[in-house]
């Protein structure tokens, strides 16, 4: 079991870099590596440039990039040094970044030279130096005037900087990170639509990553393949603090994940540990193993047979884990809510799937199952140090909101203390928002948000989600979105569109019959749908939906932007 002088990055940084100093640290899938020694060196001479360029601790840095060994080096740089982290994910519209580097009062941004235009021509108050991630090196002013503000900037930063030493030597500022001191704001795009800053502490993120450490067992010999955004909490603790801590190697692709880009990726790293969201396997079950497995009459039939289906799905399994590069052991499913046909065929197939559930104001994870300790639908059950309890549960199925306590819950909102008091107890537990009720045995059901609860004419409460993984376990539908709509139940539907242009090719109809024909799709899909639905919880009306929802980074629809 890994122990900790104190809870901070820093700490981290300096037991890894001493352990495995001679281990690959991060690497690009067919790039040079990092090794942990150098590492280390590389985080310090970052740090001092951000010194010289006048951070000093409490500075805010912002963090614009895709996914890349400096995007790690540059967070500890930053972290290591007392200054403030700021990753922004790059999905955001440029308003929604150049919002959060105003909101923050980010003093440096490292940004990548792909996204550099998102900041051109624009200026910031706070914002005095613009670093390269690609190769760690200050950008230049554009103009003579730019050159002579430089100049000033550069003499305030002196000034600071003289500051700060004289400070250090009078022990006004401690010479140590400390574990309260915040690490990271993480700005957050949730399903409202409002982005909000959570301060997550050095202790938030050292305490996770120990929390997930007894979870699941990783170690120096494991290899990590990185496809989510180390913006997102979710990647940047679990997918990098985390690795680094146990001496683990990460890979990263220099191209986003498509099937063209992972399959060759997974084969030459062949990882032993993947971060995943939901959309990404249930797209794979849909697309190329539930076809294979329903397409032939014969062996459809035989589908139907619960024994004959779990063989299949374990020959199934077989074949997806050699895909993955045949040495995958811990593959982690988090972010959203994931398919119960989907979480069904892993089980039957074997496949190491493991389940965690938590939140970006929870540093992110709460409570997970590892790979063999899964159960049906839970997601898992409460992590080292982590507090949860269910309030003011309904006395006839006890599921009530989900409240946190423990060393992972964020500091607050940045710069908005409403929001903080709004979220956060007397008593110092963290209101979710979510949904849940725990079983006999301790293990914790999400059953949906609390805002999208919808109150049925009979008194019951109607989860909108549990409703939406019912329709989706149909092959037509590739996603959907329940609402009431003048107190009646309705759905948005986004269909399987290539299947339906073979279907409608093959029959050779006219516009007016593809229209006529899509009525009678989606009422009987209505039907249907309604057969496996209890009374309360039926739909009464379907809404075709013809583009793909948008949704947040970890995949959950932007509920707000449709009903």
């Amino acid at each position: 079991m890994i122990a900790l002088e104190s809870l901070t990055l820093r700490t981290i940084l300096k037991q890894s870099t001493r352990r495995f100093k001679d281990r690959i640290a991060l690497s690009t899938v067919d790039g040079d590596s990092i090794l942990y020694g150098r590492f280390g060196e590389r985080v310090e001479e970052l740090s001092r440039l951000l010194h010289d360029q006048g951070v000093i601790p409490g500075d805010r840095v912002a963090l614009l990039s895709e996914n890349r060994p400096n995007w790690g080096i540059a967070f500890f740089a930053i972290t290591t040094m007392g200054a403030i982290a700021v990753p922004i994910l790059i999905d955001f519209h440029p308003n929604e970044v150049h919002g959060i580097l105003r909101h923050s009062g980010s003093k440096a941004v490292f940004v990548s030279k792909k996204l550099l235009g998102v900041l051109e021509d624009k200026e910031f108050t706070h914002l005095t130096t613009r670093i390269l991630l690609d190769d760690l090196s200050i950008i230049p002013p554009e103009s003579s005037r730019d050159r002579v503000q430089q100049l000033i900037d550069q003499g305030s930063r002196e000034i600071a900087r003289l500051k700060e030493v004289a400070m250090r030597v009078t022990g006004r500022i401690p010479p140590e990170v400390r574990e309260e001191d915040t690490a990271a704001i993480i700005y957050t795009s949730g399903t409202t639509g409002h982005s909000k800053g959570v301060m997550l502490t050095h202790k938030n993120l050292a305490s996770d990553v120990l929390a997930c450490s007894r979870l699941v067992d990783v170690g120096e010999e494991d290899r990590f393949l990185s496809i989510l955004p180390l913006s997102h909490t979710y990647e940047c603790t679990l997918g990098l603090v985390l690795p680094l801590m146990t001496g683990a190697s990460v890979y990263y692709l220099d191209k986003p994940p498509s099937a063209g880009v992972l399959m060759p990726a997974m084969a030459r790293v062949r990882p032993t540990v993947m971060l995943s969201v939901p959309l990404i396997i249930e797209k794979i079950y849909k697309g190329k193993i539930h076809p294979k497995l329903t397409g032939n009459p014969v062996i459809r039939g035989l589908y139907r047979v619960p024994l004959l289906r779990r063989r299949l799905h374990a020959a199934a399994g077989r074949k997806l884990l050699a895909s993955f590069g045949g040495k995958l052991r811990i593959f982690t499913i988090g972010g959203a809510p994931l398919a119960p046909d989907v979480e069904l065929f892993l089980r039957e197939a074997g496949f190491p799937y493991a389940i965690g559930y938590g939140l970006t104001e929870t540093s992110p994870l709460i409570a997970g199952s590892p790979p063999g300790s899964t159960k049906f639908r839970s997601t898992g059950f409460p992590v080292s140090g982590a507090r949860i309890k269910i309030d003011n549960p309904d006395p006839a199925t006890g599921e009530g909101e989900i409240l946190v306590n423990g060393p992972m819950v964020m500091k607050g909102y940045y710069r908005d203390p409403k929001r903080t008091a709004d979220v956060m107890t007397a008593e110092g537990w963290f209101r979710t928002g979510d949904l849940g009720v725990f079983d006999r045995n301790g293990y914790l059901f999400i059953k949906g948000r609390l805002k999208n609860l919808i109150l049925g004419p009979s008194g019951k409460n109607i989860y909108p989600e549990e409703i939406e993984s019912t329709i989706n376990e149909f092959d037509i539908v590739l996603e959907s979105l329940v609402f009431q709509d003048d107190n009646q139940l309705a759905a948005r539907v986004h269909l399987n569109y290539e299947e339906l242009d073979r279907l409608f090719s093959r029959l050779h109809l006219t516009e007016s019959q593809i229209r006529d024909k899509m009525r009678s799709i989606l009422e009987d899909l209505r039907r249907q749908i309604n057969e496996k639905l209890a009374a309360f919880s039926r739909i009464q009306k379907l809404v075709e939906q013809r583009e793909p929802f948008e949704k947040t980074p970890t995949q959950k629809i932007k509920r707000h932007l449709y009903v």
